[in-house]
């Protein structure tokens, strides 16, 4: 090895980092060989892995260059971050509302910033939400790239034809972009879909009925809203259709 001189090349294959230390050559060996470590950097474990030595004649290791690593974040790698699902609202402020009125959906939605190290380097990733799509839990969805807004506005809005408990339940698509140690950012290749926790919301038929005149309403009584079991789960929407706003 003594007729090799210190370097370092990268090369990006399969998702991990192949390091070769190489060297050029020694004018006192006659030889125009280079010394090659190689070692396998795991980039979602950042784990190193020595593959040996070698001293081979230039050619057959490539190019041997000062030059940094070259950092990509895939779409695994950005699956792998943890994005944050976004909090889904649905309904007026209460967790009920009537049969056939008006349910305002709407999503707190910004882009996340999230900051990690990929082999020793500062790398941002920024998610950034581009789609909602709503399962309202009576068959019928809604896609949209609009947000939404609280009640009572009434961006993004659906109704319910029964009496009974649904889910409603947002999943978010998000385009990413990255940044290696304050450069520029870079897109991402693909999206991925993060999924809320669900809203839970009763559907109430309200039905006319007379009263005593001179009997107080009593507030607490009316609306009534029943636990939620199996019998007071809401029925399927036989008319169910998807929806693109």
């Amino acid at each position: 090895m003594d007729a090799c001189e210190s370097g370092t090349e990268y090369d990006v294959n399969g998702g991990d980092v192949l390091a070769q230390q190489g060297v050029r050559p020694n004018a006192n060996s006659g030889e125009n060989m280079v010394s090659v470590e190689r070692v396998r950097v795991t980039r979602a474990t950042n784990e190193e892995e020595h593959l040996g030595f070698a001293c081979v004649a230039p050619g057959e290791v490539g190019t041997v260059a000062d030059e940094p690593v070259v950092i990509t974040v895939t779409l695994e790698d950005f699956q792998r971050l943890g994005v944050d699902p976004l909090v889904a609202h649905a309904g007026p402020l209460t967790d009920w509302l009537p049969v056939n009125m008006v349910n305002v959906l709407y999503a707190e939605s910004e882009t996340q910033t999230i900051d990690t190290v990929l082999l020793g380097t500062p790398v941002s990733v920024r998610a950034i939400p581009t789609s909602y799509h709503w399962d309202l839990g009576d068959g019928n969805t809604i896609t949209t790239t609009n947000s939404g807004k609280p009640f009572p506005d009434e961006e993004v809005t659906s109704t319910y034809r029964y009496e009974g408990w649904y889910d409603v339940t947002l999943t978010t698509t998000f385009r990413g972009e990255f940044s290696v140690n304050g450069g520029e950012w870079q897109d991402i290749d693909g999206t991925i879909e993060v999924a809320s926790d669900p809203v839970a919301i009763f559907s109430k038929s309200l039905e006319s009925r007379l009263v005593n005149p001179n009997v107080p309403v009593d507030e607490e009584e009316d609306p009534w809203v029943p636990p939620r079991s199996e019998d007071t789960e809401g029925p399927i929407d036989p008319e169910a259709e998807h929806r693109t706003l």
